[in-house]
């Protein structure tokens, strides 16, 4: 029997889950949540870029969503600016005993830390309440910045240092709240986005620091940030709209687990609307970006990551990972114990299901 599942977030990440919740026999798609009333009654397979009708048409809210009984809800609404409505949401689907797993509330990943414990007890008795588990994944943080580094560490016999990085051209980006308000771009170099204030580096990427550190056995002590931003030599013209000259145009952020003051877990950013901006900083591996890991220790590596996608360009490809990685996911989130759940202890997501021998034919809108 096909898993029953919902979708909640139709933007880039959501779009592409649901693409695969409608072509997966392995599910069954019962309801699409929306946040903007121009996509209310829109039939799922148009709001996934698909020429199919399939029937559930959208609806505003989760309510309504709920009450079509999924196993499963996949969250992928944004989160960034709206963290206490996104919280209120995940743990309302598993106090009425839905599954969920999907991209926000990004400090559920790891959050052990990371947000205070009595948020996080509100989310274990939820998920007590309706005997369910929430699994919280992407591609950065994501497997990049867990999964990954854990199976190459699990080949080392010292470990000194893991160090992981996106290296992006974001130009084709089409995501405006995360462009020009959580990230900056277009921006005075004094008037950063949200990512910047103070503690939010920390927060965002502390979830991926902390189990880093768990999972090397290490207790991170203490987590730092820092940040560039390089402006823009002239106008510039990203899929968001025009980035002037002047403003913020590439930046780049570190944030470091320190270990008895020495940086054991590292991650880094590089994100540039052209790929001539900043070329003494990381390049990517492939044109448009890649992701890599570098670990120090006995054996250290280099590993570069390079999704691609027939469908668009690197960012696309991103965007893609992190939708697999969540759909994929489903069968083992609706199988574990109740509660929080994380990468160190989900069973390995093998992939079972996606073998395709047939050439990619699909009609897209």
């Amino acid at each position: 029997m096909p898993i029953r599942v919902a979708l909640v977030g139709t933007g880039n990440c959501g779009r592409i889950a649901l693409t695969q919740l409608i072509e997966d026999p392995r599910f069954e798609l019962t309801a699409v949540g929306v946040s903007t009333e121009e996509k209310v009654g829109l039939d799922a397979g148009h709001l996934a870029g698909l020429d199919v009708s399939t029937g559930i048409l959208a609806t505003k809210g989760l309510d309504e969503v709920l009450a079509t009984a999924p196993e499963c809800l996949v969250y992928t609404a944004i989160a960034d600016t709206r963290p206490v409505e996104a919280a209120r949401d995940v743990r309302a689907a598993l106090a009425a005993g839905v599954n969920v797993v999907g991209s926000a509330p990004g400090g559920l990943q790891f959050p052990w830390g990371i947000l205070p414990d009595k948020a996080i007890q509100r989310v274990e008795d939820a998920a007590q309440q309706g005997n369910s588990s929430i699994f919280i994944t992407g591609v950065d943080p994501g497997f990049a910045t867990d999964l990954v580094p854990f199976a190459l560490a699990g080949t080392c016999q010292r470990i000194e240092q893991v160090r992981t990085m996106e290296i992006a051209d974001y130009a084709t980006y089409d995501g405006v709240e995360v462009m020009s308000t959580v990230m900056g771009f277009g921006n005075p170099l004094d008037q950063p986005g949200l990512l910047f204030l103070p503690g939010v580096l920390s927060d965002a990427w502390g979830t991926a620091i902390r189990m880093l550190g768990a999972g090397l056995g290490v207790e991170i002590d203490e987590i730092t940030e820092s940040y560039e931003l390089e402006p823009a030599p002239e106008d510039i013209e990203v899929a968001t709209g025009v980035i002037a000259e002047g403003t913020v145009a590439a930046m780049r952020f570190e944030i470091s687990g320190l270990v008895d003051g020495k940086p054991v877990v590292v991650v880094e950013h590089i994100t540039r609307v052209r790929g001539d901006l900043r070329p003494d900083w990381a390049q990517p591996a492939q044109p448009g970006g890649s992701y890599r890991v570098e670990i120090t220790g006995e054996p250290s590596y280099a590993v570069d990551i390079c999704p691609t996608s027939s469908r668009g360009d690197h960012n696309y490809a991103a965007i893609l990972v992190a939708a697999g990685r969540i759909v994929n996911a489903i069968p083992a989130v609706v199988a574990a114990p109740s509660g929080i759940r994380t990468t160190l202890d989900m069973p390995l997501i093998t992939g079972t299901g996606v073998y395709s021998p047939a050439q990619d034919k699909r009609t897209r809108i």
